[in-house]
């Protein structure tokens, strides 16, 4: 669980540096409350802030909020306290004791330096880390300020909020669009290009005159490398296809031409029988004389 939330604080703080211009070191504006609970914790305050930024921090506290602590000097545990709020840089705020004899609360103090004009623009890029629940509630109506609170002795840096992921949604499809247009207009001004390449072969007018005078050859254009697609089939695993006949190769004759030519051949001598002589022969005899049939005499009549 500990390096899957790692993660995604990494990549949170990724997409505030890449929307809203954040650069290490980070500055961590931490309250009272805050280092009170590191001590109780036993938390090293800015070894706990770079693992949960990941990133160099650089600790920050107001001037209202360490004057807190040096009024509660006499309970037991705050010096511990002031010791790690005093490594902290000081971040003036324009409290000062002579205009206010009592520090102000941890929400206008921050809210002032955070956001003095209500313009809700973290304008200086401050990381806030803060016990403070309605601090953190105001806060997320401020685009673009990371929220990082201590819980059962877990520092936890709290989601993205609506504003901030709204403001980045907008300014990632203004970013894509900007980008799209003139990707556009080259890829025309390429084509184009192109194009003229291939119709003038990289030669201008004058050199193509002079290549026609001259009577040399153009060279032929360059093939472009095809693009990588799927491959065929093994080659060796295809059916072949049937061969083709070549032009040469006489084609079947047809049954017109078969019997022009049979018609063309001489006849073959068909032979003749014995039997069937013969009785050519007699049919000729009976024919050459008077051409009558003879008559055949029944018994009856003659008896």
């Amino acid at each position: 669980m500990r390096g899957k939330r790692s993660k995604q604080y990494r990549k949170l703080m990724e997409r505030y540096c890449m929307t809203f211009g954040f650069r290490e070191p980070y500055q961590v504006l931490v309250d009272a409350e805050m280092v009170q609970d590191s001590c109780r914790f036993k938390m090293e305050l800015e070894l706990a802030l770079q693992r949960t930024a990941h990133g160099k921090v650089k600790p920050m506290i107001t001037q209202c909020e360490i004057r807190k602590l040096y009024a509660r000097k006499n309970e037991p545990g705050i010096s511990e306290a002031i010791e790690v709020a005093k490594t902290c840089e000081r971040r003036r705020c324009g409290h000062h004791p002579d205009e206010y004899p009592e520090p102000l609360s941890t929400l206008e103090c921050l809210q002032s330096v955070i956001d003095p004009k209500d313009t809700g623009e973290n304008k200086h890029r401050y990381v806030v880390a803060s016990q403070n629940l309605d601090l953190r509630r105001m806060l997320r109506g401020v685009r673009g300020v990371p929220l990082i609170y201590i819980k059962r002795s877990v520092m936890i840096m709290e989601p993205m909020s609506d504003e901030s992921a709204q403001l980045r949604a907008r300014e990632e499809r203004s970013k894509f669009r900007a980008g799209l247009k003139p990707t556009v207009g080259k890829r025309k001004r390429e084509e184009r290009d192109n194009g003229d390449e291939q119709d003038d072969d990289g030669k201008t007018d004058g050199d193509h005159g002079s290549m026609m005078a001259t009577g040399a050859e153009p060279k032929p254009p360059t093939k472009k490398s095809k693009r990588p697609g799927p491959k065929g089939p093994n080659p060796l695993s295809v059916k072949k296809k049937a061969k083709k006949q070549p032009d040469g190769t006489r084609k079947p004759k047809t049954t017109a031409e078969t019997e022009e030519e049979l018609g063309d051949a001489p006849a073959k001598r068909k032979r003749k029988r014995k039997s069937e002589s013969t009785n050519a022969t007699s049919a000729g005899e009976g024919g050459s004389g008077s051409g009558n049939v003879p008559q055949t005499v029944s018994n009856t009549d003659e008896g």
